[in-house]
């Protein structure tokens, strides 16, 4: 891990730790940018994603990277989830510190009825 900056350490980090820990669960990944948030729900055996979503869709309506818009992102991945009968997966924050509207993503999600 040599020449990489904070950011890549965090993500390399936390991709062994699954690969290692929770091989055969699926991934809620989750990316964040300036404007949107994003999740999806990945089946790494396969190298597919399974569900997504993101603060774009028309479900959602607290718009845009607010933790409001990070909590119905969550809510909204956990009930496709569940209605693609999936209700357990391993939480992927990638680089990104669990606070905010990462943390405001995941307890949504939970609350939903997704099991992380």
């Amino acid at each position: 891990m040599k020449n990489l900056n904070q950011f890549e350490r965090r993500k390399a980090r936390v991709r062994h730790a699954l690969k290692t820990k929770a091989a055969d669960r699926l991934r809620l990944s989750v990316y964040r940018s300036e404007k949107n948030i994003y999740a999806q729900i990945i089946d790494d055996k396969a190298g597919k994603t399974l569900v997504s979503a993101s603060s774009k869709d028309k479900e959602i309506t607290a718009k845009g990277a607010t933790v409001a818009g990070a909590s119905a992102v969550g809510k909204l991945v956990a009930e496709r989830a569940l209605k693609a009968d999936i209700k357990e997966v391993v939480f992927d924050r990638g680089g990104y510190l669990f606070h905010g509207r990462i943390k405001a993503l995941a307890e949504a999600a939970r609350e939903a009825g997704l099991s992380f």
